[in-house]
């Protein structure tokens, strides 16, 4: 390759990674997420794995508590570790049984592990 050529190919990368593009959309977490947060309702993550004691424990605890009561607006969204890999990447949770809780499309707090209703009850507080 020749002086001249190589060096308005490098100019050309150089000057499109320092411009980036001019918008880029972001992806969606879940579907449905973007919608929920543009509504300004509190947002449930939860990552769960059939296979999960843990997650069994949590899923009646959630279920009775999101969309009732003081919890009546908030969506929750379910996600599966085993074959939702993209979503666990984007939000960066690397075990099931997660719950990762957004205000105003925004995370404030995040869970593992935790089956007691009271601290269940007291996380998702945390977005109200």
């Amino acid at each position: 390759m020749n002086r001249r050529l190589f060096l308005s190919t490098v100019s050309a990368i150089l000057l499109a990674v320092t411009t980036g593009p001019i918008a880029v959309a972001a992806e969606e977490i879940v579907p449905g997420f973007d919608a929920a947060a543009a509504a300004g309702v509190p947002v449930l993550v939860h990552v769960t794995a059939p296979w999960c004691e843990v997650c069994q424990a949590q899923k009646p605890v959630v279920a009775k508590l999101v969309g009732n009561g003081d919890f009546a607006d908030m969506k929750k969204f379910d996600v599966d570790f085993d074959s939702q890999k993209a979503v666990l990447q984007k939000l960066k949770v690397q075990t099931q049984s997660t719950m990762v809780l957004f205000k105003n499309g925004k995370e404030i707090d995040r869970s593992v592990g935790v089956s007691d209703p009271a601290e269940i009850e007291a996380f998702l507080r945390k977005a109200l």
